[in-house]
Parts: C-alpha cells; structure tokens; sequence
C-alpha cells in the first residue's frame, strides 16, 4: 500500500501545467467504438482511469498504442465484442459509457453495473429509459445490462436532471441513429462540449451542444479522428485553491480559464488574487481568507468536484461559511477526516457550516474517494507538522503525478511504499 507523507507549512511558488482531462478523454475515448478507422487522441492524462478504459477497449476488440507519451491511437477495426467485465467497469463509473456505442455499432451489448467513487447515487435509470425510447430492449440479469436493438432510432428524450455521462451515452448512440433525436434538459459541462467537437470531426451532425437542448440527426457511418483533450479543470481548481490555502503565488499553465469561472469568482471573494493571461491563470493567496459560502450546482455552477477542496479553504477561513452539496447526497466524507487535522465543521443534511481554525495540524488521515482525497493533501499542505494519507489509489484516477507537480511548486511532499 502506498501513501503520501507531507510536511506542511510551505507558500507554493512557481509554475504548474495542467494535465488532460480525465472526464473528457473517457467519453472520447468511447466515441473510438462508433468507427472503423484510426482514432488520435493528444493531451492523454497518464491516469489510473485511462489505463482502465484502455483494458475495456481492448477487450471489446480494438488495439491501442501509445505513440508517444500523452498520445494514444485506437484502432477500433476488429471491435466485436459487445461485453463490458465487471472486473473492468466495476471501478470506474465511466466504463458504462460503451452501452451506447456498442448498441450503435454491433446493435447490442452487456455491460457490467457502473462502480467509481462511493460518492451517493448514480443511478444509470435515465440511459436506460433513453435507450428504451430509442427502440433498445433492455434487461437487467446478474448485475449486468443486457441491450439489444435491431436499428438505434432517433427519440425525443427529456432528463429529469441534468446528467453528463446520460448526456455523452445518449449521444454516443444518437450519432449512428435513423432519424432525430432531441436530448431535452442535456448537460452543458465543457467536458461534453469536447466529446461533441469529436463527434462533429467524425463526420456526426451535432447542433446545440452548450444549451438545455442537443439535436443530433443520425448518419450511416462515421471517420477516424485527431482531437487533443483539453485541460482538466478540476485538476486547474486544485492548484487554484492550493495557492489561495498557502499564501502561495502560482502560475497555472495550459488551462481554460472560463471553465474555472465560478470557482475564480469565489476565490477572490475569498481574498485571492487572480490574474488571467492567455490559457494561464497567476493566483496568490492573500490572509486573512475571509469566509464565503457556496451552493454546488452543474455548470456553469459551482462544480461538486471542488467542493471538498474549497472546504479545506473555508475551513482556514476568518469566520463562518456554508456549504450546500446539492448534486450528490453523500459527498462529506472527506468532513471526518478533516477534522482530524482540527478543522470544525458541523453538518446538517446537504449543508456544512464551515468554522474557520487558526490552523491545521498534521495528522494520519484516510482518503475515501478521488476529490476527497485531492482535499487531503491540500489540508496536509497547510498544515503545521506532518501528514500522512493512505489509501492513495483513489488519487492516481484522477491526478496526474500531483505529488511531483506539488513538489515542484516548493512543497515538501513524497510518496512511499509501506512494506508489508
């Protein structure tokens, strides 16, 4: 088992380039199965995820390499396996993101019940129904997703909630589809937007992606394609408040500033100070933080991936701020672990009240899931003393070699292997 020793205390100085996108490339990647050519993919992160999803792939058929570092090429030809393994999907809830094209390509497929993060319910209701409307018969048998359609047809479908990878599976279907098909109340995140650019360079008739309201007209077939992810903004939100949290002055590189807007406002009613230029964003921390209260939401909200890390914020804070958790019903986790490092926070339903503390201690905690444990190490960097977080793994899903770029930045940060 590994896990991550930090000696706090340090302002972060320097500069720091963002990674690719885990939740673009996972859904782009999916795209590969829709066409028999060669696929390029730029801006690969080297993740936990992607390394999965890559095993999937190969499974259903497809060969990819690595042409050289931060680039894979799927060549897709030889997919006709229409089987998605629990031991595949179990741990990334992305993995379900083949059902779609699968039924668009082979006009079947079984695909194992999602896993991924602990993070509340996630329920895959809203793709079935709209695989249903699409003329997909579907069942659920031994935890695993039976579909199965002669021809995907267009259909009007309306989601009760907004839903990103309901949004990016329906559309993996729809492209491939006879006729239209309206996907009504759709998902407007960045990461969506990417996969759509995809899929309009293969060849796919795509109108309204960034609205409520997707349109995709089906066509017969589609082409190969050479598309570069773009930056990971959760992964730019991290770094963002790490600077705000350590009095720090950092330069955030090849990012895209506008996809961190509502962080970037809360941060600076926080005291920070922000300066975009280009696709880089110069961020330094200013003392006291005065105390801000947030509601998560989907984009163009504040993102539910940040919420733990801005609470590590909050919890350093001059005073008493809220924190509504509106998207996931059981995202506090990390709130324990916390408090452990002497923050005071209180929760109530979706709402933590947030107490700020002079300061942190170092302390042993446990990272229960991907973003909860980005907050760990973010507590750890401010904190007066050592820290040490265990059960890692949860951080190589979604963060690209964090510790080195931390260390990079001035922190006194390593990974060790316990030996057993």
């Amino acid at each position: 088992m590994q896990k991550i020793i930090i000696k706090g205390g340090k302002k972060l100085k320097g500069k720091v380039k963002i990674s690719g996108s885990k939740n673009a490339v996972l859904p782009i990647l999916a795209a590969t199965i829709l066409t028999e050519n060669e696929c390029i993919l730029n801006n690969v992160p080297q993740l936990k995820d992607v390394d999965t999803f890559v095993q999937l792939l190969a499974t259903l058929g497809a060969k990819v390499s690595k042409k050289r570092k931060n680039q894979l090429s799927v060549d897709p030809s030889k997919i006709n396996n229409p089987e998605a393994p629990y031991d595949l999907v179990k741990t990334m809830r992305a993995s379900f993101l083949v059902l779609g094209p699968l039924l668009a390509r082979l006009g079947k497929a079984k695909v194992s019940l999602p896993g991924g993060c602990a993070i509340g319910a996630r329920p895959i209701n809203l793709h079935l129904k709209g695989f249903e409307l699409m003329g997909a018969k579907i069942k659920i048998h031994e935890g695993y997703v039976i579909a199965k359609a002669k021809k995907i047809t267009g259909a009007k479908i309306y989601f009760d909630q907004p839903t990103v990878t309901g949004t990016e599976n329906i559309m993996l279907a729809a492209v491939l589809a006879k006729g239209v098909t309206l996907i009504e109340n759709a998902s407007r995140e960045p990461e969506v937007l990417n996969l759509v650019k995809v899929l309009i360079k293969m060849g796919a008739r795509i109108s309204g992606a960034g609205t409520d309201i997707i349109k995709i007209i089906g066509v017969a077939r589609l082409k190969g394609f050479d598309e570069t992810v773009i930056p990971d903004r959760i992964e730019t939100g991290t770094f963002m408040i790490a600077a705000a949290l350590t009095g720090g002055e950092v330069e955030i590189q090849n990012c895209i500033p506008e996809h961190v807007e509502a962080l970037f406002v809360k941060l600076q009613a926080a005291g920070s100070e922000i300066v975009i230029k280009n696709h880089s964003l110069f961020v330094k921390g200013r003392f006291p933080i005065k105390p801000v209260n947030i509601i998560t939401a989907p984009y163009p909200g504040f993102p539910t991936d940040m919420q733990a890390q801005f609470m590590v914020l909050m919890a350093l804070g001059n005073g008493v701020s809220t924190i509504s958790e509106k998207v996931f019903e059981n995202r506090y986790m990390h709130v324990a672990e916390l408090r452990r490092a002497g923050a005071d926070i209180t929760i109530d339903g979706h709402t933590a009240m947030v107490k700020g503390v002079k300061e942190f201690l170092g302390a042993p905690m446990m990272a229960t899931d991907l973003r909860a444990s980005a907050s760990l190490i973010l507590a750890g960097l401010a904190a007066k003393g050592i820290t040490t977080i265990s059960r890692i793994y949860h951080l190589d899903r979604g963060y690209e070699r964090i510790e080195e770029k931390f260390s990079a930045l001035g922190a006194s940060i390593k990974r060790v292997t316990d030996k057993i």
